[in-house]
Formats: C-alpha cells, sequence, structure tokens
C-alpha cells in the first residue's frame, strides 16, 4: 500500500508524476541527500513540539510542591489527591487517542497536529486559575483530551518518510524531546517558581502560564511549515519524492495477504494486546516516576526550588543518551525483542537499588538507571510495532497502544501517592514501580523474534489469535 492509501491523502497531479512507476533512480550519495534533507526539515520541528508537549505533561511535578494550599487538602491525604490528579491527563489522552489519530489520517497531519498544540496551549495555560480539586481533576482530563493523538500521530506520520529498518533510530530521535524536557524543562521550571508575588500571582501560576505559551506558538509554526507526506514537501525533487514513494511502496508489497489488516483486525489481534500491556507496564514506571521525582528529589536534597531543578535534570540527560544509543543499536542489528526486555528489565534492577540504598548519591544513581532503561525501551518498541501494520490499521493500532498502554500513567502516579500516604516512604512505592518495569520486560520476551513471519503463515499472537 503506497503512501497516499496510507495517509489519506488525495492524489495530485505532482503525486502522479512522482509516482514510484515513473520515479528516475537515485545514487547511493542523492539517496543519502534525500534523506538527510527529511531528517533535518522533520525532525528538529518534531522533537521541539514534544519538548514543548511534555514540560507542559509533567510541570505539574514541580508545581505540586506548592499546591497543597490551593486544593484545599490536608497534607495527610495530599499525595494521593495529587496522584489521582496527575493521573487523570490519562483518562482524557485514552478515551480520545484513538479517534484522534484516525481524524489524523484522513485531514492530514499538518492540520491536526497543529490543532492538538493550539488547544493544549490554551488548556495548559488555563491552569492558573485553577482553585480546589474538583477544578484539578477537571482540567487535568481536558489537558489530556486536548493532547490525544499527538505522539501516536507522530508515529503514524514517521511511517510516511521512513522504513521499517530506520524507525528506531528516527522515534528515539523524536521520542528524545521528553528526555529533553526534563533537562531543559527541570531547571527552568525550578526557575519560574522563583517568581512567585510578581504581578500578584503565584509561581505556580507563571509556570503554567509561561510554560504553555509555547505550544500555541508552535502550533501556528506547524499548520505553516509541516507538510502532511513527502508528495506535499515543496524542499524535495519529484526525483526525491518519487524514491521515497517507492521504497516504502515496495516494503509493503513484500508483505503478505495475511499482514494486511483493517480497523477491526486491530482490536482483535492478541499481538497487539500484549503490545498494549507492555506500554502500560512501562509507563506505570515511568509516568510514577516522573511525577513524583521533584518530589523525591526535594525530600532528600533539601535544596531550593532551583536546585532540584538542577539536579532532576540528570537522569533526563543520561536517559537521552542511552536511548539514542540504544535506538541506533536496535537498528543496527535489527533485533527489537530482546532490546525492549533487556531496557525494561534493567530498568527494575534501578528502581530496586533506589529503594534498597539509603545514602543519596547513591539512590539517585539507582534512579537514573532506571529512568534511562525505561526510555531505551521506546525506539525498539514503537519500531517493532509499526512493522506489521499499514494504513487505517496503522493508525488505530498505533494509537490503541499507545491510547491503552498510556492509562499505566494514570495507575503509577495515582498508586505512588497512596503507598506515600500509607507508609510515608518511597521504598515500597519504588519497589512497585520496578516491578511494573520487570513484568514489561518479561512480556517483552513472549513477542515474536520478529514483526514478519514468512510468506504464507498467519501473524498470530501469544494467544493464537490473528494479528
Amino acid at each position: 500500500m503506497n503512501y497516499l492509501a496510507r495517509s489519506g491523502v488525495p492524489s495530485s497531479p505532482a503525486a502522479q508524476r512522482a509516482s514510484p512507476t515513473n520515479a528516475e533512480l537515485l545514487t547511493s550519495a542523492e539517496q543519502r541527500a534525500a534523506m538527510a534533507k527529511v531528517t533535518a526539515r522533520l525532525i528538529p520541528l518534531l522533537f521541539f513540539c514534544y519538548v514543548i508537549a511534555y514540560i507542559d505533561r509533567i510541570n505539574v511535578g514541580f508545581a505540586k510542591l506548592h499546591l497543597r494550599e490551593v486544593l484545599g487538602v490536608d497534607s495527610g491525604v495530599f499525595s494521593s489527591v495529587y496522584g489521582l490528579g496527575a493521573g487523570m491527563f490519562f483518562i482524557g489522552y485514552f478515551l480520545f487517542e484513538v479517534p484522534s489519530n484516525l481524524i489524523l489520517q484522513r485531514v492530514g497531519a499538518r492540520v491536526w497536529i497543529a490543532r492538538i498544540m493550539i488547544v493544549w496551549g490554551l488548556v495548559s495555560m488555563s491552569f492558573m486559575l485553577m482553585k480546589g480539586v474538583t477544578m484539578f481533576y477537571l482540567m487535568r482530563f481536558l489537558l489530556g483530551a486536548a493532547e490525544a493523538g499527538f505522539f501516536p500521530g507522530v508515529i503514524l506520520y514517521l511511517t510516511y518518510w521512513y522504513p521499517a529498518k530506520e524507525l528506531a533510530r528516527t522515534i528515539a530521535l523524536f521520542a528524545l524531546g521528553g528526555v529533553s524536557a526534563g533537562v531543559i524543562g527541570s531547571p527552568i521550571s525550578g526557575a519560574i517558581l522563583g517568581l512567585n508575588g510578581v504581578r500578584g500571582l503565584a509561581g505556580w501560576q507563571w509556570l503554567f502560564f509561561l510554560e504553555a505559551v509555547p505550544a500555541v506558538l508552535m502550533g501556528v509554526v506547524v499548520l505553516f511549515t509541516l507538510p502532511n507526506g513527502p508528495q506535499h514537501a515543496r524542499w524535495l525533487s519529484d526525483r526525491e519524492k518519487g524514491w521515497i514513494q517507492s521504497r516504502l511502496s515496495e516494503e509493503a508489497n513484500r508483505a503478505d495477504s495475511s499482514q494486511r489488516h483493517g480497523l477491526k483486525d486491530v482490536f482483535t489481534s492478541g499481538r497487539i494486546w500484549l503490545l498494549c500491556l507492555i506500554y502500560f507496564l512501562t509507563n506505570v514506571g515511568g509516568y510514577g516516576f516522573e511525577m513524583w521525582l521533584p518530589t523525591i528529589v526535594k525530600g532528600f536534597s533539601g535544596q531550593s526550588d532551583f536546585v532540584v531543578g538542577l539536579i532532576n535534570a540528570i537522569p533526563y540527560f543520561i536517559a537521552g543518551v542511552a536511548m539514542l544509543l540504544y535506538g541506533q543499536h536496535s537498528d543496527r542489528t535489527g533485533e527489537r525483542r530482546g532490546h525492549v526486555a533487556f531496557a525494561a528489565i534493567s530498568a527494575a534492577a534501578g528502581f530496586a537499588f533506589a529503594a534498597y540504598f539509603k545514602n543519596p548519591t547513591l539512590a539517585m544513581a539507582g534512579l537514573t538507571l532506571a529512568f534511562a532503561g525505561l526510555k531505551s525501551t521506546l525506539g525498539p518498541f514503537w519500531a517493532f510495532s509499526t512493522t506489521f501494520l499499514s494504513g487505517t490499521a496503522a493508525a488505530g493500532g498505533i494509537a490503541l497502544i499507545n491510547s491503552v498502554g498510556n492509562l499505566g500513567g494514570f495507575f503509577g502516579p495515582y498508586l505512588v501517592g497512596i503507598i506515600k500516604d500509607r507508609t510515608g516512604s518511597n521504598v515500597a512505592a519504588l519497589l512497585l514501580l520496578g516491578g511494573a518495569l520487570l513484568g514489561a520486560g518479561l512480556f517483552a520476551l513472549a513477542l515474536p523474534a520478529s514483526a514478519r513471519l514468512p510468506s504464507g503463515k498467519t501473524l498470530t499472537g501469544v494467544d493464537g489469535a490473528r494479528s
């Protein structure tokens, strides 16, 4: 199935002129130059958008240090209230993500990603007006609903440009925005909280306002600069467009008929649901960690908000380097399952170390290992998940995996909050997060070794359901 069919974008005369059947061959040097041009045009833009998205998603972890009086709750239940509110983001995300990705596939990435960014920026900005627990829960839900479809939409969009063998590194480059958000956003968030009292606004109000403005501005930039696909990229020649489309079409044509799916097949696939479970457990650990990391760092360091922000950036920086190198290695070897399993089990070990060691430096080293491991799962996981789906099934399948998986972002912070309220300690919470990553690693080993099977065989999940 060619790009135009996969993306739902109508064929144009320019597209027909650059069709694979009419495409002139490119030399190896021209091929490398064409893909370098694609990467240079797309990845920095999408990367920066994800940085903004992630900062708006997790800055509540810094605001939490100042929200107890705003929410009007006792200290004995505040952790549970905060954990539930932080997790409500993912309920809205879950409910609206599959419809959002199907709309993106129909109307095109440019308009839909721009719409997502502008709306989530406005919702995030309105957090500065928040009062009381009910409004906190509602605003987090609306933020999740507004952002739904961004991450899986970009993953789907990248399959319009890159073949499967290049996806792990490419996805890692994009997903690096998530960890870069921690490196960039943590010190900035800590510094913004220092504006407390300026023009009569609390520091947490400045935090939500100032960190939401870039989302609206970048939404406008996306609207005017992001092409829906290769055939709409004015900075590519017709020969380059034809070559990009032809190699994607050739890859799709190599799939036998058992690998061509409709949307309904996505919801009955054992493999898809196993991927949902793995991603769910990964996000229990990931968001349970990220939404509470500033609090954990504040607790063992006792430093100011700005210093906490600087310390908070360390795991993000190391995780960013690790996930990029790990994604490159997965692409180079062509192996996905073992990479996901090893990274997840390494993360579990990191959480166990952090729970065991009382020394703050050793505990921070354990947390850094945990975060580097869980972030390193992303490239090979999504490269595997996107390999055997195309068209509407790809839009629905990627969104289903991401939306169900992101429910872990609800349970992780909420369960950590409950455990902290009941035990007054981080130990049990860290062991819970480590157990989730251990489960993700073991379930990853149940995946087939490759996303495709020899011609003539059907793809099956662990329960034998057709994939």
